[in-house]
């Protein structure tokens, strides 16, 4: 019988979510709770596993941890890329590594346009924290909100999930304005938003929202010089990847009021320290990485690690892991 291992299922709800059932006798798992120290801890635990469940870029396998792993056959990730598997020291090693199946373009990206959403209306109608002032004795209101009708959202990247984000908040009054790199005016006017330089998105949005995949280009996107575009009223959605903004540049930012607050799905280390400033700041909103975190997507995502296994070992093609843009 082999081994597998379901890794980072903190909320203890993995093999609920899928039919393992289907695996049996030829595989048996394991749940891991908790995320490793280090790669020493890492190496130490997983040493005995053939197969590796691992919930998106939770638990980081560089080279030097697979060729510690002797047993290891399959990587099954929840994700269609991971940046911290290394895809080509596992193929030299003679490692399988998969991912997700292709999904229907015209329904992926609601849930994480959905949190990002949750974001903003947490940040300027504050009724989670208006709930919390109320219960713990505040006599009455502490707050007043921002108008969403006639403000200004600026996406960073207008791919599947920021054009999703783009359809949510037009219903709602939202002038919407777009950036990247490769992006066009056609594209933009395809989407039916504005298309704007970089420097005139951060100079007159009040809401900006990352949507960008983390590559080297990307890393620090958003750091002290573009906080220091921002209008102070404004506010800063990442539900992307932490290191796409300067965290340090951020919380300076924070600290000193130059931007009114961020939302943050996503850090540059996760699960974020108990120590971390993000933790105590009044103007900032976090979340634990639970962007894409619904029952459906869950199911999907461990459906999916179900299949990729019965398919190996029927001696089946499964469905292979993209490259991570900064693996290519």
């Amino acid at each position: 019988m082999l081994r597998g291992a379901i890794l980072n299922d903190f909320q203890h709800v993995a093999l609920a979510m899928g039919d393992w059932g289907r695996l049996a006798p030829a595989v048996s798992f394991e749940v891991v709770d908790r995320a490793f120290a280090d790669e020493a801890e890492t190496i130490a635990a997983l040493q005995p596993f053939e197969i590796l469940c691992t919930v998106r870029e939770r638990t980081p396998l560089p080279r030097r941890v697979l060729e510690k792993l002797p047993n290891l056959k399959l990587i099954v990730s929840a994700g269609f890329r991971n940046a911290v598997i290394d895809l080509h020291a596992a193929r030299e090693l003679g490692i399988r590594v998969c991912g997700r199946r292709p999904v229907d373009p015209a329904t992926y990206g609601f849930a994480t346009a959905t949190h990002a959403l949750a974001l903003i209306l947490e940040l300027t109608r504050q009724v989670g924290a208006e709930s919390q002032r109320l219960k713990s004795g505040t006599p009455w209101q502490t707050h007043v909100a921002m108008d969403l009708y006639g403000s200004t959202i600026g996406l960073l990247g207008l791919g599947r999930l920021g054009t999703r984000l783009a359809t949510m908040v037009k219903p709602l009054g939202m002038r919407v304005i777009a950036w990247s790199e490769n992006l066009t005016r056609e594209r933009c006017a395809e989407v039916g938003v504005e298309y704007a330089t970089k420097e005139e998105l951060l100079e007159t949005a009040d809401v900006v929202s990352i949507h960008m995949v983390l590559t080297d280009r990307t890393v620090n996107l958003v750091g002290a010089p573009e906080l220091a575009r921002m209008k102070p009223t404004s506010f800063l959605i990442n539900t992307s990847r932490g290191p796409i903004v300067d965290e340090a540049a951020l919380i300076e930012a924070l600290r000193e009021r130059r931007i009114a607050g961020a939302g943050l799905d996503v850090f540059a280390v996760e699960p974020l320290p108990l120590d971390h400033p993000f933790r105590s700041l009044d103007n900032v909103v976090i979340t634990p990485h639970m962007g894409f975190v619904t029952d459906r997507s869950y199911r999907a995502m461990f459906g999916d690690m179900v299949t990729n296994i019965e398919r190996w070992l029927a001696g089946k093609p499964t469905y292979p892991l993209e490259p991570h843009p900064s693996q290519i």
